[in-house]
């Protein structure tokens, strides 16, 4: 099951069109993405950073990423991307990294050529420090020398865009990091609008793919995405946290301002639609078939 889901991510990026994913920061949101039809998982730092109540700042250990990561891929149908961030540290990191994360049965990882501890790419005023070109070139290629599934997939972030330092830079290291083995070249942005991507996109003419993250820029579609060509990847990292916040937030709002919660049943799900997110019907079935 394992390996099918690593083929799959593989087979996304060599398909027609441009693949749709959603980022979670655990397995039910996870399970959501899976049941609505979108192609693969993005198994968040900042979401799940958020579901510690912790700043997304390199705070969270590779081990309790790797936990929220494994707990979604159990849950779903589809592939789980990890967003390991900076890869825990240097190169020896991102070794035992990929070590950890392919054996847990998820389909790639992303990291990002950030200097550790890293800031939130679209925190204001955020300290954004990269790497040189060299350390982070040997970044990729340890990860891809470890990996054992040649389906496994190594995304390098690049974070030129983010820190300022203009599209001559971000080509350059997007170039360098294609040529030392990157399955796929993520280009960030916090640009309000898509220009800025849309000129780094006409610009690439490298075979290796394009990942975008259109949170900045949501006017830059799905359809305007895939009419450029060169974007293989999209996901929509941070919404369905931002979403779930709104609607509690708003929850104890209603509950705290009416003393009670006789005023809130059309602002939840039936308690049996959770039931069915955590495979209540089928445990009860296995009580009847093994149960004394």
């Amino acid at each position: 099951m394992f390996e099918d889901k690593m083929t799959t991510m593989r087979r996304l990026l060599t398909r027609p069109g441009v693949a749709i994913g959603v980022g979670a920061g655990d397995a039910l949101s996870a399970r959501l993405i899976d049941r609505v039809g979108f192609d693969f998982i993005w198994a968040s730092g900042f979401c799940v950073s958020a579901s510690h109540a912790v700043p997304d700042a390199s705070l969270i250990s590779m081990s309790q990423q790797l936990e929220a990561a494994r707990s979604m891929n159990e849950v779903v149908s589809i592939p789980v991307i990890a967003d390991c961030d900076t890869g825990y540290g240097n190169a020896n990191n991102v070794i035992y990294a990929v070590e950890k994360f392919e054996q847990a049965g998820i389909a790639g990882l992303c990291i990002e050529d950030k200097k550790f501890p890293k800031d939130t790419s679209l925190l204001e005023g955020g300290r954004q420090e990269l790497l040189s070109i060299e350390e982070f070139e040997g970044k990729i290629r340890a990860a891809k020398d470890t990996q054992e599934n040649k389906d496994f997939v190594v995304i390098a972030r690049v974070e030129a865009l983010i820190a300022g330092w203009g599209q001559e830079e971000a080509l350059k290291r997007s170039l360098r990091y294609a040529e030392a083995g990157a399955d796929c070249v993520l280009m960030h942005s916090k640009s309000t609008q898509p220009d800025e991507i849309v000129a780094f996109v006409k610009q690439w003419h490298h075979p290796t793919p394009l990942v975008l993250v259109p949170t900045n820029y949501p006017s830059l579609t799905a359809a305007a995405i895939e009419a450029l060509g060169k974007v293989k990847l999209v996901f929509y990292a941070n919404q369905l946290l931002r979403a779930a916040v709104k609607a509690q937030e708003a929850l104890l709002e209603e509950i705290k301002r009416a003393g009670g919660i006789h005023t809130v049943d059309g602002m939840m799900v039936p308690v049996n639609h959770i039931f069915e997110l955590q495979g209540v019907p089928a445990m009860k079935e296995n009580e009847k078939k093994y149960l004394v």
